[in-house]
C-alpha cells in the first residue's frame, strides 16, 4: 500500500516536535528522515518516546532523535517488501530507493492492522466528583461525566476504550449531581462492572483516591472524566512495570504559544533577543495514569488535596514516578467548550 509521500517525508532540520505532530497526522506512526529526498534516517512514536524519557530537547533536530539505520529496499527489491514487513512486525513501513538512495515510494502492509486482543484486565477508576465550571452552562443542567460526545457520553467513549483492552472493573468517584449519574447508568446498558463511590465533601484532584482504601487492592488505570487517551494502553501498563513505578503519568507532547512578543535581557539589562509571540514545546499531564495500591498511603484521610501536590511530594521523597509520553493527537480534553467541538472532530463525529 502506498499512501501519499509528503505525508511521510520530514526534512533534517525538523524539530523532534514537529516530527511528532507528522506522526499523529498521518496514523502509520512513522515518518523518514530526509535531505530533500535522499533517505537519512526514520522515526516512530516509539523513538520520540525513548528521546523524552532520556531527557531529550523537543526543540533540537529530529536527528538527535531518528534511527540513522532504517531499513530500506531498492526499486529491484521491492518485491520483498510484504515478506519482510509480514516477518517483523517492528516493520511500520519501508522505503523504496533509487539508485541515487532517493524515496521514490513507501510500502506498508497490504492486510489491515488489527490489534491483538489483549485482556489486560486491571481495574479503572474515573474520577467524575468535580462540578465542571469550565463547561457551563453545559454543567448547569449536566453533570460532566453526562456531558455527550456525540450520541455518547464522555464516559461511555471511555469505559468503550478500556473495554477494548479487557478492562471491565470500572469504580467511579462522584460528587456533584451524583444521583443523576447513577440514574443515567441504572437506565442505560454498561458494558463493563460499574460501582459508585460517594465523596460526600469536594476532596481536590485525587482526594477522593483515598475512598478506594479497601475498595481496589491492587494496579490501577486512574482517570479524568473529560478526557480520552488514543495510545496503547497494553504499552502502557508495560512500559509501568518495567519501570517499577509507583505511579506513571500518560503525558501528552504538547507546544504552548505565548500570545506577546517577548524580550530576553543581558545581566545589565540590555535586551539581547526580541521574539514575536514565540511557542514552546512542552510535555503537559492528561490525566491518566497507571497506579500501584501503595500510593494511597500518601493520601491523607478526610483531606483536599490534589493531584499535582500529592505527585510533587511523591518525587520530593524519592519514590518512582513514571513517565508515558504520547503525541498531542492522541489526547482528547473536552474541559472547556471550545475543545469539545475538537473531540467530536477527532472522533468522527
Amino acid at each position: 500500500m502506498h499512501d501519499e509521500l509528503s505525508s511521510f517525508i520530514i526534512q533534517e532540520k525538523t524539530s523532534v516536535y514537529d516530527s511528532a505532530v507528522a506522526i499523529d497526522k498521518n496514523r502509520r506512526k512513522i515518518v523518514f528522515v530526509c535531505a530533500g529526498m535522499k533517505l537519512l534516517g526514520s522515526l516512530t512514536d516509539g523513538d520520540i518516546r525513548r528521546y523524552i524519557l532520556s531527557s531529550g530537547n523537543l526543540s533540537k533536530s529530529v536527528r538527535h532523535a531518528a534511527n540513522t539505520n532504517p531499513t530500506f529496499l531498492t526499486i529491484d527489491e521491492i518485491s520483498k517488501a510484504q515478506h519482510m514487513i509480514q516477518s517483523n512486525p517492528t516493520l511500520r513501513g519501508i522505503p523504496i530507493v533509487n539508485e541515487n538512495g532517493e524515496i521514490v515510494s513507501i510500502v506498508f502492509s497490504e492486510k489491515t492492522s488489527v490489534r491483538r486482543q489483549t485482556i489486560l484486565d486491571t481495574p479503572v477508576v474515573i474520577m467524575a466528583g468535580g462540578k465542571g465550571t469550565r463547561l457551563a452552562p453545559f454543567t448547569d443542567v449536566l453533570p460532566k461525566p453526562l456531558i455527550p460526545v456525540g450520541d455518547m457520553t464522555i464516559t461511555e467513549h471511555i469505559m468503550e476504550r478500556f473495554i477494548d483492552y479487557g478492562c471491565e472493573d470500572f469504580t467511579m468517584i462522584v460528587n456533584h449531581k451524583r444521583e443523576l449519574i447513577k440514574a443515567y447508568f441504572s437506565e442505560s446498558p454498561c458494558k463493563g462492572n460499574l460501582r459508585f463511590i460517594d465523596e460526600d465533601e469536594f476532596r481536590g484532584t485525587c482526594g477522593g483516591l483515598k475512598l478506594l482504601d479497601g475498595v481496589i487492592d491492587g494496579r490501577f488505570f486512574m482517570t479524568n472524566c473529560d478526557i480520552l487517551v488514543d495510545a496503547d494502553y497494553e504499552d502502557i501498563l508495560e512500559h509501568h512495570k518495567k519501570r517499577g513505578a509507583i505511579i506513571t503519568l500518560v503525558c501528552a507532547i504538547k507546544k504552548i504559544s505565548v500570545p506577546y512578543g517577548t524580550v530576553e535581557m543581558d545581566d545589565d539589562g540590555n535586551p539581547v533577543k526580541i521574539v514575536e509571540k514565540p511557542e514552546y514545546p512542552l510535555l503537559t499531564n492528561t490525566g491518566m495514569y497507571v497506579i500501584e495500591p501503595s500510593v494511597l498511603d500518601f493520601i491523607p484521610s478526610d483531606t483536599h488535596i490534589h493531584m499535582t501536590d500529592l505527585l510533587q511530594k511523591l518525587i520530593d521523597d524519592g519514590h518512582p514516578v513514571g513517565i508515558y509520553p504520547i503525541g498531542e493527537a492522541g489526547w482528547m480534553d473536552m474541559g472547556q467548550i471550545d475543545e469539545l467541538a475538537k473531540m467530536e472532530k477527532s472522533l468522527g463525529l
